[in-house]
């Protein structure tokens, strides 16, 4: 199974609404891992860890460190 065909299933299990969206969101999955491989000078294989926190946190209702937002008054 290639890392596509498993983002695609890990995304359909994480609640999305078809193959496409799935398909989508794996590929939008990719194309940010590799950004930050640049960005921040790590391995593939930790930037893809770390996007997969935020996607399996996120389909869990849960904010991440940093992304909890501003708090209104």
């Amino acid at each position: 199974m290639t890392e596509r065909e498993q983002l695609i299933l890990l995304c359909t299990k994480l609640g999305a609404p078809n193959a496409e969206a799935a398909a989508t969101m794996a590929d939008q999955l990719t194309k940010r891992c590799d950004q930050l491989t640049v960005q921040r000078g790590i391995s593939r294989v930790e930037a893809m860890g770390y996007l997969l926190q935020l996607v399996t946190k996120g389909a869990q209702g849960e904010a991440p460190a940093g992304f909890e937002g501003v708090k209104k008054a």
